[in-house]
């Protein structure tokens, strides 16, 4: 991917070197990654859980990278660059739509911190938070991505801060609290199901932030795209369930399965507009 000669984003909140007050009682930080991991990716935690409590987490107080900073960090500088192109694309949907883009927050932070969300919600890897606008991720995520699920590279690195703000960009449109309201009168299948739509807008509004950005700055280099489609496929519900559990369970799906991540991603990279994205038909 060509990003180190893009824009940075002054919109970045560095937690990463906030000191807990208490401790990690239990497993420690490697077993909360862990349940992180699981709990971002729609697999029961439980297992993980047993024993381990939190005693405390960061506060939230955080600093705005410098230039001199990210030079002397690739990752963070990447993840800065990514969020300014995502800021350049959504801001011209929304113009042409005749609305404002409002540009969220990215939280780099280590192993636990708090969100306008709760603390529950900080306990799940990358995401994003509606209440605060403000998208999360512990960047020792991108590692376990290398090693765990044989997901390497930095658009694939892309793609998950892409999907992330994929969530916002539903959240300014009132696509998150139609999805929530809808919830409320369902079963948990049905709930589960329309969560799984939700997570595939992402997806999809992943691929044409990639699809736009391309076209006006050329940032796509050989291999990118396999490995965001190989990252969307080492997330699928179903292969993830089939590695923890050895059985899928379908009901019990959030995320969607390898094939679906793929296909909507897909969508949105070769359509380019967000009008292709239409993942839930009459449901809402």
């Amino acid at each position: 991917m060509k990003w180190r000669g893009g824009r940075r984003s002054s919109n970045i909140e560095d937690r990463r070197g906030a000191k807990p007050r208490g401790g990690l009682v239990g497993g420690g930080l490697g077993t909360i990654v862990l349940v992180l991991i699981a709990m971002y990716f729609g697999v029961d935690p439980t297992f993980l859980l047993q024993g381990i409590q939190t005693s405390s987490v960061p506060s939230s107080a955080g600093t705005t990278p410098t230039a001199e900073d990210l030079k002397n960090d690739p990752l963070a500088d990447m993840v800065s660059v990514v969020i300014a192109d995502t800021e350049d694309v959504w801001h011209e949907i929304f113009a042409s739509l005749g609305r404002r883009y409002e540009e969220p927050t990215l939280v780099m932070f280590t192993g636990a911190t708090r969100s306008a969300c709760g603390l529950g919600q900080a306990a799940m890897g990358p995401f994003y938070c509606p209440a605060d606008r403000k998208a999360y991720i512990d960047l020792s995520f991108y590692e376990d991505m290398r090693r765990r699920f044989n997901a390497p590279g930095d658009f694939a690195q892309a793609y998950v801060i892409a999907h992330e703000i994929g969530h916002h960009v539903q959240n300014l449109l009132g696509i998150s609290g139609e999805v929530r309201r809808a919830q409320a009168g369902v079963s948990k299948t049905e709930a589960n199901q329309l969560s799984v739509q939700l997570e595939l807008q992402a997806d999809c509004f992943a691929g044409v932030w990639a699809s736009r950005a391309d076209k006006a700055r050329g940032i796509l280099e050989a291999g990118d795209v396999d490995e965001a489609l190989n990252a969307a496929s080492a997330i699928g519900d179903d292969r993830l369930q089939r590695q923890s559990r050895g059985t899928v369970v379908p009901e019990s799906f959030t995320h969607g399965t390898s094939e679906q991540r793929r296909r909507w991603f897909t969508t949105g990279l070769r359509s380019g507009n967000p009008d292709s994205c239409e993942t839930f038909g009459s449901k809402l």
